[in-house]
């Protein structure tokens, strides 16, 4: 197939592009690296059925011909980034959304959407199922990512009943991974960075609450199986493996043989209590489950960040 990727410089876009190439598929990654990176694709960027597009797809899509399929990940994903950048956060979830929907429908091709958790703000039904509506705070300082992906989702299923379009959307759980960026302010890795270096390890509030954490690889699984059916969704795609955030602390402390201490500071606003997502649909409509354990995932994350400057 030939398929777009936009956000194909980020880290789940760039390990989406390299399993996309592995299996033989011709791929364009659109990005604007205001938070993705060149080095992601490094190795991407060694296959001849690669090519990458440097745009803002809130503004522009500049794909030439025609295409197959086209994957949205464009997007501020960490909560530092999108918070630093939150009209540009809206506006790749509205008007990127539908310039990539335009672009799609020009070719009769597959439209997958890459949606998240948050959606389900701080949820009041545990664990996560697609039906749940959700528990956000609308003009909270988090509203710029769930409610643009909220609108990106509802503009979705709109151009699938009002034109046909053939479309997926995705629920993305927390994810971690090499390639993940030490500063992003996700647990994983901001731990990890914090204590590589000697830091202490910051967890905010008490560490009771909890989060659900999925290897890239069987992320990307996830993704790419939706692709390949015609499962509309939404389908929550998730390891529903549940950790509080002292006992992931914990976990990388050990992991890394650090000798860091653990502080604690407030919670952020609106941050989740709890989140772990129902895989039951993704199981029955695409095969698909995670199979890397957190041990070995974890330590292929820690490899990762002990090879970069932090």
């Amino acid at each position: 197939m030939r398929v777009v990727v936009a956000g194909g410089a980020g880290f789940v876009g760039s390990h989406l592009c390299d399993a996309l190439l592995a299996r033989g598929d011709d791929v364009i990654a659109l990005d604007n690296l205001s938070t993705g990176s060149v080095e992601n694709l490094k190795a991407a960027g060694e296959h001849e059925r690669f090519s990458l597009v440097e745009c803002d797809v809130a503004r522009e899509v500049p794909v030439l011909g025609a295409v197959d399929a086209v994957l949205h990940l464009a997007s501020p994903a960490s909560p530092p980034a999108y918070l630093a950048m939150p009209l540009e956060t809206l506006a790749v979830g509205s008007e990127g959304t539908r310039r990539l929907l335009e672009l799609a429908a020009g070719s009769s091709a597959r439209f997958v959407l890459a949606s998240t958790s948050e959606v389900y703000g701080d949820p009041l039904e545990h664990p996560q199922r697609e039906e749940y509506w959700g528990n956000v705070n609308p003009i909270g300082p988090r509203s710029v990512y769930d409610e643009s992906k909220r609108f990106a989702e509802a503009l979705t299923f709109a151009h699938h009943r009002a034109l046909d379009a053939a479309i997926g959307i995705a629920r993305i759980f927390n994810t971690y991974g090499p390639r993940l960026s030490p500063g992003d302010g996700r647990v994983v890795s901001t731990f990890i960075a914090q204590a590589l270096r000697g830091d202490p390890l910051t967890v905010f509030g008490d560490g009771s609450q909890t989060r659900s954490l999925c290897y890239v690889s069987d992320l990307v699984a996830g993704l790419i199986a939706l692709l390949d059916t015609d499962v509309i969704g939404p389908v929550n795609l998730g390891n529903p493996l549940e950790f509080t955030v002292l006992e992931i602390a914990q976990r990388v402390l050990e992991a890394t043989g650090s000798a860091s201490t653990i502080v604690y500071d407030a919670l952020p606003t609106d941050d989740p209590t709890r989140r772990r997502p129902d895989i039951a649909r993704a199981a029955a409509l695409l095969g698909w489950s995670p199979v890397v354990s957190f041990e070995t995932g974890l330590a292929r994350t820690i490899e990762y960040f002990r090879s970069i400057v932090l």
